[in-house]
């Protein structure tokens, strides 16, 4: 435990899709520090499970779970592994994405490829609300928290495969957040800027730093993943109990105007 560390998730149990890498493996650790039992569930087996070492024994407060999040069987066992392991589900945190070929023209698309990058996207999200509403709503109580992005709320910035299933997954937000409510089960989405991780990399020039916030309105800052991690945090807490159906952008004010068109220039 870090000395002075408020932990604000104490006794809480978190499962993150995608929760191996990038975006997933720092929310995972975050939530982790502040005293959240965490069940990582991605294909990737090797890092997962290198993640749960550092994080303490598997059977204390980590545990990984194979997971194909356009599997619903693999979707509702991660589920029930969470319940099993450590007795309930507070936090369900829907991050498991995929990029897919950054084609700038839609000629270029092919129709499997767009459809592959809304079943991991879209449908895998859409499983993860089914299946933690199904424990979470007889117990009147939980958390769910989808990644959508930047390219949800701008166009023109990401392919359009990805662009549609994140616009997706703020409708089904609010759509869910508003079915769930009655239940006391609150649904969130956050929306980040572009991040460099393994799946961007190919967004950034060798040598670019995390982010090319030159866009962002908010100087004297670079974006990091734990400013994504900090607002799972949030929405998955009990410091926004009364917050459901947003979408929650960390973009450091990029989405609210062209900047080359602003007056304060």
């Amino acid at each position: 435990m870090i000395p002075g560390l408020v932990r604000r998730l104490e006794g809480k149990v978190a499962l993150i899709t995608g929760g191996a890498s990038g975006i997933g493996e720092c929310t995972a650790r975050l939530l982790h520090r502040h005293g959240a039992k965490v069940v990582i569930a991605d294909v990737q087996e090797h890092l997962a499970r290198t993640i749960c070492d550092d994080l303490g024994r598997p059977s204390d407060d980590c545990s990984f779970v194979h997971c194909d999040v356009t599997n619903e069987s693999h979707v509702r066992d991660a589920v029930d592994e969470a319940v099993s392991r450590f007795g309930k589900l507070d936090i369900m945190f829907n991050n498991a994405g995929i990029l897919g070929p950054v084609k700038q023209s839609i000629l270029e698309n092919g129709k499997s490829d767009f459809e592959k990058v809304l079943r991991v996207n879209a449908t895998g999200v859409f499983l993860g609300i089914k299946h933690a509403a199904r424990v979470m709503v007889p117990a009147r109580r939980g958390s769910i928290v989808n990644t959508a992005s930047v390219c949800a709320v701008l166009s023109g910035l990401g392919p359009h495969a990805y662009t549609c299933s994140k616009h997706a997954i703020i409708g089904l937000t609010k759509n869910a957040a508003v079915e769930l409510g009655k239940f006391g089960v609150r649904v969130n989405c956050v929306s980040p800027y572009l991040i460099k991780t393994r799946m961007t990399e190919e967004f950034f020039p060798e040598g670019a730093p995390s982010g090319p916030t030159v866009h962002s309105n908010l100087k004297g800052f670079e974006v990091e993943l734990e400013d994504v991690a900090e607002a799972v945090a949030y929405l998955g807490g009990d410091e926004s109990k009364f917050v459901s159906g947003i979408n929650l952008i960390v973009d450091g004010g990029f989405s609210n105007v062209n900047t080359s068109l602003s007056i304060f220039n």
